[in-house]
């Protein structure tokens, strides 16, 4: 498991413009900005954030721009890079407050929800169903429809990931597990009887604290503690206390630790899958025999963690040529550029990426990066091919919300406060966030 974090800034809107219809024949809408004409070119304003030295979303878009503007001749696409992300927040908010700002713009870590309910940014679905130059069919639409809000379409991931867990089959084959309907009380207890059965000690998870699984288990279920619509949260709730006192009781057993343990050592991984490639990768590198499972207490499908997310803003005096952008960047020449992070939106793209792994698995050339050859079913290949097309599990999370979740409960796994004592506090901490 990885520490997901970030932090979100709430900013105050206040001004809002209506938004447009598609592509495909619309006509452009009425703006209190003006056309920008650069050399006989109609410019489209794209303004993006480096999160960190390996990000390689800013050499995506310059292939991205060079390609659409082959495509586009007519428009000329200017990217605008900000390296600091508090600077990100605050020019693209104050923007959009003095009803202006990019054409086009990178909204992870802005106030989605806000931007919304006060019609800041376009709904995309009318675009998308105009527009003819998408095949319709071939989109990722489970990705899309759980990433709508109030039935429309506000942001444009150029990919996903998802979050996956993988157990060790050989030593699972010992034990009935039923992972479509387990609970993290079942999960503790197979876990404790399958570690103890061996001549060396195995634990279920290592390496983490209790209160990164705490995260990851609220992000996993965040609809049922988060309501950012009534802006209420149910973390004095005894749901929460429960999971608190779960997570105590499984390190305390022993069943979990957050040393180190070397692999071969822990039985079931959290791993993050980012491409058709990760299915193998992260997780034949831990076991000869891995099996994909569900989480415990898992509703749904996999967990979506959408890959940059893009919105345009309804007082863009350019929004059918923005449009053009993302439906660029929704064919197969947009989701095959290099360095596009994430599965595709498109199924026939993973779908091909997918098979081609298959025939190199078969014939011996896919490789680990310890240099072994991975023994892959064909049965394996369709259970990838099934995770991708039933993921269906995606909330907005509010990092601020799951660093105060990081942070507080580590004085109850520590026993210096009582399980409803932090709770409370949370409760108090993350409704102020809501309200603010």
């Amino acid at each position: 498991m990885k520490k997901w974090l970030g932090m979100i800034l709430i900013g105050t809107l206040l001004t809002a413009m209506t938004a447009c219809g598609g592509s495909g024949g619309s006509a452009e809408p009425a703006s209190t900005e003006k056309v920008v004409i650069k050399e006989g070119k109609k410019v489209v304003t794209l303004a993006i954030q480096k999160l960190h030295a390996l990000d390689k979303s800013s050499a995506f878009y310059q292939t991205a721009e060079k390609k659409f503007e082959e495509k586009y001749p007519d428009i000329d696409l200017q990217i605008q890079i900000t390296e600091d992300y508090e600077k990100y927040q605050k020019t693209t908010n104050a923007a959009l407050l003095s009803g202006k700002g990019p054409d086009i713009f990178e909204i992870s870590s802005l106030p989605i929800d806000d931007y919304v309910s006060k019609k800041l940014i376009l709904n995309m679905n009318e675009s998308i169903e105009q527009d003819k130059t998408l095949n319709k069919s071939d989109l990722q639409m489970n990705i899309l429809d759980v990433m709508k809000q109030n039935g429309g379409l506000y942001v444009m991931p150029l990919g996903f990931s998802l979050r996956g867990f993988v157990g060790d089959g050989d030593i699972l084959k010992n034990a009935n597990v039923d992972d479509k309907n387990w609970n993290w009380k079942e999960f503790a207890e197979i876990s404790k009887k399958l570690g103890d059965s061996g001549t060396e000690r195995r634990y279920a998870l290592a390496n983490d604290p209790p209160e990164l699984l705490l995260q990851e288990m609220i992000v996993d279920n965040y609809a049922e503690f988060v309501d950012h619509t009534t802006k209420k949260a149910k973390f004095d709730s005894p749901l929460f206390l429960e999971a608190m006192q779960q997570i105590k009781k499984m390190y305390d057993d022993h069943v979990m630790t957050s040393e180190p343990a070397d692999v071969g050592k822990q039985m079931f991984y959290s791993i993050r899958l980012q491409s058709p490639a990760d299915f193998i990768n992260a997780s034949h590198m831990y076991f000869s025999n891995p099996k994909l499972l569900q989480k415990p207490e898992q509703k749904g499908g996999a967990r979506i963690i959408p890959v940059s997310q893009l919105a345009i803003n309804t007082n863009s005096p350019v929004k059918v040529a923005a449009w053009e952008f993302i439906a660029y960047l929704l064919s197969a020449d947009g989701q095959s550029l290099q360095d596009r992070e994430g599965f595709s939106l498109l199924k026939s793209v993973n779908e091909k990426q997918l098979n081609d792994i298959q025939e190199k698995v078969k014939s011996g050339t896919f490789k680990l990066s310890n240099g072994k050859v991975p023994k892959v079913s064909d049965e394996e290949f369709m259970q990838f091919k099934q995770l991708i097309s039933t993921a269906d599990n995606y909330s907005d999370v509010n990092g601020s919300l799951i660093s105060i979740i990081g942070d507080e409960p580590r004085a109850f796994f520590s026993e210096q406060k009582s399980a409803e004592e932090v709770a409370k506090l949370i409760q108090n901490k993350v409704t102020t966030i809501l309200n603010e």
